[in-house]
C-alpha cells in the first residue's frame, strides 16, 4: 500500500502538523482521530487495513490528520471560551490547509468524505455541516454531537454555537442549506452496545430529518461496543458497499 507522511507548520494553528496519505486514486476521504489521539490512530488499529482492498483497488484515497482535542475540548484547564477559539483555529487550518492539499493530491477539486469515531464522529459532521461546498459527505461513527457536554455546558458563545451542530444545524439556511439537501452520502452510525450512545445519533438523525437532509441512520446491534472492531467493521463496510 502507498503510504507518505508530510509535516507543515500551520499558520493557523502556529505549530506542526502532520498529515498522512494512503493510496494513489480514489475518492478523498479524510479521517478524524479520536479524542486525544493522532493522525496515526487509525493505522495503528488496523482501520486502514479494513480498508485495504478499496486502497490498493484505486476506490478511495485516504488522509488522515491530527486533532488538537487536547488543546481544547479534553483540556479541563481551559476555560470554554478558549477551548471555541482553539476549535476555530483548526477549522482554518483544514479549509485552507488540509483541503487545499487533499486537492493538490488528486489533482482537482473533488467533494471530501469525512470520517470519524467517536470525538472524531463530531469533527467529520462538524466540517461537513460548516462547509458543505468543500465536503461531498460523511461516515460519523458512535458520535456525539453536542460539544457542551465536553466541558460541562457552562459557558456558551459563538465559537460554541458555530461548532456546535445540534445548536446551529436547526437554523440553517440559504446555500449551506440547499447544498446539504442535495448531499446523497450522509451516514450517522452507532453500534448499540457496550459505552455507545445510540440516543446522540438519533438525536442528529431527527435534526436532519426536520431540515429535510438526507441521510441514513445505521444503528448495528448490541453486539457492537464503542471500540475498534465496531469502527474497523463500519468502515470496511461503508467503503466497500456504499460509496
Amino acid at each position: 500500500m502507498q503510504r507518505h507522511i508530510e509535516t507543515w507548520h500551520s499558520p493557523h494553528l502556529h505549530k506542526p502538523m502532520e498529515i498522512v496519505t494512503y493510496g494513489y486514486y480514489g475518492f478523498p476521504l479524510l479521517l478524524f482521530p479520536t479524542a486525544a489521539a493522532d493522525f496515526l490512530e487509525y493505522e495503528r488499529f488496523y482501520v486502514i487495513d479494513a480498508m485495504r482492498d478499496a486502497i490498493n483497488g484505486g476506490k478511495v484515497k485516504v488522509f488522515s490528520i491530527n486533532s488538537i482535542n487536547r488543546e481544547a475540548w479534553l483540556n479541563s484547564n481551559m476555560h470554554a471560551h478558549d477551548m471555541g477559539v482553539r476549535q476555530s483555529q483548526y477549522n482554518q487550518y483544514i479549509t485552507e490547509e488540509v483541503v487545499p492539499y487533499i486537492w493538490h493530491s488528486c489533482n482537482g477539486r473533488h467533494g471530501i468524505i469525512t470520517a470519524g469515531a467517536s470525538l472524531g464522529a463530531f469533527h467529520c459532521a462538524n466540517q461537513l455541516f460548516r462547509r458543505p461546498d468543500l465536503f461531498a459527505g460523511m461516515v460519523a461513527m458512535s458520535g456525539s454531537f453536542d460539544i457542551k457536554g465536553y466541558y460541562g455546558g457552562y459557558y456558551y458563545d459563538d465559537n460554541i454555537y458555530f461548532n456546535n451542530p445540534v445548536d446551529y444545524v436547526p437554523n440553517l439556511e440559504g446555500m449551506n442549506l440547499d447544498m446539504l439537501r442535495h448531499k446523497r452520502d450522509i451516514f450517522l452510525v452507532t453500534g448499540q452496545g457496550a459505552y455507545e450512545n445510540p440516543d446522540a445519533s438519533r438525536r442528529m438523525s431527527g435534526i436532519l430529518h426536520a431540515k429535510g437532509i438526507p441521510h441514513e441512520l445505521s444503528l448495528w446491534g448490541h453486539e457492537w461496543p464503542h471500540d475498534w472492531p465496531t469502527w474497523r467493521a463500519m468502515m470496511r463496510y461503508f467503503i466497500n458497499e456504499r460509496f
